[in-house]
């Protein structure tokens, strides 16, 4: 009994650190380091010949160092009980970014409706990769929708997913790996080779995860239809991964994402998921951020209760 406490008091802590507070933009955070880190060998190795072997290297290198540098902090944090759930639950915290996820979408739709389309397009464009200066209202808002659903894998489903099974260091390898994902992964002449290989761990670490996330989703939803979606069109997306949440959510809503769009100034045609072309509007966006909290505490629950078990 004492290991599952060890395990969820720290999981619900920093689950509702998460909840209430949301990325604490003022103070340190890993992710940040994670991503100077990136920065630096992309800019020393991403030159010259054998991209795609630097590349690993620099995967195999930054995610190995992250699992040791947490697994030596924890295991010198078990020497005090109180010191272990104090960072444990503070490493926690800063792995999940649903509620960060949840207030930017609903910025973007604050702007847009107090302030314009303009506005919503600048709002938008701070979590999106895609060029958002000529979509219009529903196509920002389709953005949001499609936001909201794939980053709940990402940021919230998949790090609790990597805490269950591996504890604060695996949580934050995959959290290495996301980051990498990112800033690197991109299929651009600068990064098609040197990404590579941060873009298919990704794909490896989010496949379970994408899917645990839809099927909840669905759950939560109550509507048979998003069951159906997922089957249906959760591997038409080009990521092996992204289509499966954003099934779910057009399935819940009766909606159409997908269609054109212009990533990092390159015309992308997405597969359409879903058949109601209809006109997205304030309340989807609400109720998907709903979505988005029920399918968190569901994963929380399960996460908990599966181990009150084998505990």
């Amino acid at each position: 009994m004492n290991e599952f406490y060890k395990i969820a008091i720290p999981l619900i802590v920093g689950f509702l650190l998460d909840s209430f507070i949301g990325d604490p933009y003022k103070l340190p955070h890993p992710i940040r380091w994670f991503g100077f880190a990136i920065s630096f060998f992309d800019e020393k190795l991403n030159t010259n010949k054998n991209r795609k072997f630097k590349g690993l290297f620099t995967v195999v290198i930054l995610v190995a160092v992250v699992y040791l540098l947490f697994w030596i902090i924890i295991k010198q944090s078990n020497a005090n009980i109180w010191m272990y759930y104090i960072l444990v639950s503070v490493f926690v915290f800063y792995a999940l970014a649903n509620k960060s996820l949840i207030v930017e979408a609903l910025k973007v739709e604050s702007q847009l409706e107090k302030c314009g389309i303009e506005a919503g397009r600048k709002q938008l464009s701070f979590i999106v990769g895609r060029d958002t200066s000529k979509l219009n209202k529903n196509q920002i808002r389709t953005a949001v929708l499609e936001t909201l659903s794939e980053n709940l894998s990402d940021g919230v489903i998949a790090p609790m997913f990597y805490y269950a099974i591996g504890g604060v260091p695996l949580m934050f390898a995959y959290k290495m790996i996301n980051t990498l994902d990112s800033m690197v992964g991109y299929k651009s002449e600068r990064y098609k080779r040197f990404g590579y290989f941060a873009a298919k761990l990704d794909d490896f670490a989010n496949f379970i995860p994408a899917r645990i996330t839809a099927f909840l989703m669905a759950l939560v939803g109550f509507k048979f239809r998003a069951f159906q979606y997922i089957f249906k069109y959760g591997n038409r997306h080009a990521s092996p991964n992204a289509g499966y949440p954003e099934s779910a959510l057009a399935g819940i809503l009766n909606c159409r994402f997908g269609g054109s769009n212009i990533y990092h100034g390159k015309l992308l045609e997405k597969p359409f998921i879903g058949e109601n072309n209809r006109e997205i509007l304030t309340g989807d966006i609400k109720k998907a951020c709903t979505i988005n909290w029920l399918t968190s505490v569901l994963f929380l629950m399960f996460v908990l209760f599966t181990f009150l078990w084998l505990c």
